[in-house]
Parts: C-alpha cells; sequence; structure tokens
C-alpha cells in the first residue's frame, strides 16, 4: 500500500511563493507517476502537474505555466511542488497522488485524476490579494 503526505501549505499574499512536499512511501516513487492536483470549493478536482516515473518527463496545466515547478528527491522519497507568483484563483486544497498502475503513461503522460489510484489526504493552500 503506497502512503503520501503531503506538507507546505499555508495562507500566502498574492505574488508570494509556498512549496509543497510529498512524501511518499517505499520506493514508489521509482516506479510510479506521480501528480500534483487540486481542488477548489465548488469546484472539480483538476490535475495541476504531473511527473513520469518512465522518463521524469513532466507537464502541466495551462494556467501554472511559468510559474510553478514539479521535482523530486529520490533519496528523500519525496516530491515536490514549488509555486511562485501564486493567485488568489490557486486557493485549494491540493493533493499528492501515485499512479501505481501506469495508465497516467498509456499512450504519453497524462494528468487526468482518474488515472491515480493512492492518493494523500491534501495540504491548504490559500492566497489572498
Amino acid at each position: 500500500q503506497v502512503q503520501l503526505v503531503e506538507s507546505g501549505g499555508g495562507l500566502v499574499q498574492r505574488g508570494g511563493s509556498l512549496r509543497l512536499s510529498c512524501s511518499v512511501s517505499d520506493s514508489a516513487l521509482k516506479y510510479y507517476t506521480i501528480g500534483w492536483f487540486r481542488q477548489a470549493p465548488g469546484k472539480e478536482r483538476e490535475g495541476v502537474s504531473c511527473l513520469s516515473s518512465r522518463d521524469n518527463s513532466t507537464i502541466y496545466t495551462d494556467s501554472v505555466k511559468g510559474r510553478f515547478a514539479i521535482s523530486k528527491d529520490s533519496a528523500q522519497n519525496t516530491v515536490y511542488l514549488q509555486m511562485n507568483n501564486l493567485e488568489p484563483e490557486d486557493t485549494a486544497v491540493y493533493y499528492c497522488a501515485a499512479d501505481s498502475q501506469g495508465w497516467a503513461l498509456l499512450p504519453k503522460l497524462s494528468c487526468r485524476d482518474s488515472l491515480f489510484d493512492y492518493w494523500g489526504k491534501g495540504t491548504q493552500v490559500t492566497v489572498s490579494s
């Protein structure tokens, strides 16, 4: 059973930065594609960024391109989401998730939440204006 624990959320002003961390159990990080997702009140959950286990390629949703960066530290079994120039529209609960079956890599890297089968409990990010 893969366990994922998010941390690093908080309250920040518009234009500020936060770095989210996702601690992944065992050696899941080596084999599983990991993604960051978010859900704002009254909205559907959306994929923010995903990192391929196959070739470390990454994808981002359009609204965060150029502002967010996903990375991993394999030695620490941790995936990060660096968030810069935050906007009030980024306010949401942020989740990390793992795809243990490889679905998110077929036929190419995808950040669709239905393809991920293990989820953390989330961390709240609030951006004030």
